[in-house]
């Protein structure tokens, strides 16, 4: 069984969320490929996808929304999980709560879709950035949970093993 980890990260949290849940997939003897969502040039020889964005005012970021846009149609006979990282230390339902993704996840039936809080580091962003998660009051801090990460891989690789991978009603909204 052939899996594909795709992930659009801007400052490399949601990146290395990715890198786990990859890892973890692998340590469960699945075969997994990494690639970036803008990179992806066809699905035909995957049997199922993890796909995760950072989340940024509300959305998903566009690299993630395109690859949903163009393999819908793939994506609607395959088992789909995925996975949004938002900005850590905010008020829960503030414009970076990673929970508000807007429509993304309604184009295509998802197994599950996780929400992980992830890394406010200054030093990584613009000016224009800062100020934004100033305002929207964030703490700085590494606040990816690996234990929750790891646990949500695991899970993914009994599905697949199981073949327990239905698609779930989506909680994106």
């Amino acid at each position: 069984m052939k899996i594909l980890v795709t992930a659009s990260s801007k400052h490399g949290a949601t990146r290395e969320v990715a890198e786990r849940i990859s890892d973890r997939l692998r340590s469960h003897d699945l075969d997994v490929e990494m690639i970036n969502p803008e990179d992806v040039k066809s699905l035909e020889s995957y049997d199922a996808v993890v796909c995760g964005s950072a989340v940024y005012m509300t959305q998903w970021m566009a690299q993630a929304n395109d690859f949903m846009e163009r393999f819908r149609p793939n994506l609607l006979s395959m088992p789909v999980w995925a996975f949004s990282v938002g900005l850590s230390g905010v008020p829960k339902h503030s414009l970076q709560d990673p929970s508000r993704i807007g429509p993304v996840l309604m184009k295509v039936p998802i197994v599950h879709h996780q929400k992980f809080p992830g890394r406010y580091d200054p030093s990584r962003l613009s000016l224009r950035e800062r100020t934004i998660a100033r305002l929207a009051g964030a703490v700085e801090g590494d606040f990816r949970p690996w234990d929750e990460v790891d646990q949500w891989a695991d899970e993914i690789a009994q599905d697949l093993k199981s073949g327990n991978t239905a698609p779930q009603e989506s909680d994106a909204q």
